[in-house]
């Protein structure tokens, strides 16, 4: 069990999982259960590099330099400030004979685990990157435990494009799941950061899942790309760090408060808005990495609402599949994403 997840890789402190440690050993070696990829590119997550180019000021620079120190210090992408990471795709380079992951030398493949408790190793000094993007090229190794999700990446994508989508899979299985668990009602969903990335799978799933749905956006701009694309059944424009306007866009746009909210903006500051959106009886989806967990749960608590909040952990049996899966679907989201990844 302790090499299946990781344990023998934790360096400080002793008795943690990789994920909660503060130094992993990244040495390029395998155990008997584990695999070694040759990375070619990060995706860092959203709250991560925005943090990353608000400290620094967008000095791409600085930002990269912050970057291959967190690496170098701590044997992992796992930014002190946000607790956040990403993921990787590279080419796995050995299989221990023991691993269980259905991986062989050779596979593209992306890792479906946070960078957060990956062994990560950079030798490029990350000569390729400007440090103006979330997606980071890169030359180094990572390694996989036994318990580790990696997912050989298709072949009619990119892999700028499946990384994309990869690295914010998770949100929308579990934006379906949630919509269909209220079978028989009549379900809408409000998305707080409906213009991105986790945000647009999230407004697709739950519309193809049956569900009425509002996306709530920052500004104008983004509201366009949304209507333009048809993605959600209406559109709001707030800061979804003002819970009293939240609420009230969110309730103009839909008739009444959401059954479900999905939060998928990635500043602080978004908890209590999401809870005063949601109807009694409803659901909260909190996947930004900017959430602050103890507000949500004492700001329900204050606010006297009835609602389930659950964290969105990012993995859910065949959740890579799905997402990909919309993206061939939805010409639209297909179009955003590219667009996305283009502006990279």
């Amino acid at each position: 069990m302790s090499a299946s997840v990781g344990l023998d890789r934790v360096l400080e402190p002793a008795g943690v999982l990789p994920q909660a440690a503060w130094r992993l050993d990244a040495r390029p070696e395998i155990a008997a259960d584990e695999v070694r990829i040759a990375v070619e590119r990060l995706n860092l997550d959203a709250a991560s590099y925005r943090q990353l180019a608000t400290k620094h000021e967008g000095d791409g620079d600085a930002i990269r330099a912050e970057v291959l120190e967190i690496v170098a210090t701590r044997g992992k992408m796992h930014n002190p400030v946000t607790g956040s990471g990403g993921m990787l795709i590279g080419v796995v380079e050995e299989v221990g004979s023991e691993s269980p992951l259905p991986l062989k030398p050779g596979d593209r493949v992306a890792t479906l685990v946070s960078l957060t408790l990956t062994p990560l190793r950079i030798t490029d000094g990350l000569a390729s990157w400007d440090g103006k993007s979330e997606q980071v090229p890169a030359r180094g190794t990572a390694i996989l435990f036994g318990r580790s999700v990696a997912a050989v990446l298709p072949a009619d994508l990119a892999p700028e494009l499946a990384l994309a989508v990869y690295d914010v899979c998770g949100a929308p299985a579990l934006t379906d799941r949630v919509v269909r668990d209220y079978e028989g009602e009549e379900v809408t969903v409000a998305v707080l950061g409906g213009a991105g990335k986790s945000g647009s799978l999230s407004l697709t799933a739950a519309r193809l899942a049956g569900a009425r749905t509002a996306a709530v956006v920052v500004n104008d701009d983004e509201a366009g790309r949304v209507r333009d694309a048809g993605l959600a059944d209406a559109v709001a424009v707030a800061d979804a760090r003002d819970p009293v306007e939240v609420s009230r866009q969110v309730t103009e746009a839909l008739g009444g408060p959401a059954t479900i909210t999905v939060v998928c903006v990635d500043v602080p500051g978004c908890e209590h808005g999401a809870i005063l959106s949601t109807a009694p009886g409803g659901t909260v989806i909190f996947f930004s990495m900017a959430t602050s967990f103890p507000a949500a749960a004492l700001g329900a608590e204050g606010l006297a609402a009835d609602v389930t909040m659950l964290i969105g952990n990012g993995y859910l049996p065949g959740h890579a599949e799905f997402a990909v899966d919309l993206l061939r679907r939805v010409p639209a989201v297909r179009r955003l994403f590219e667009a996305r990844v283009a502006g990279h």
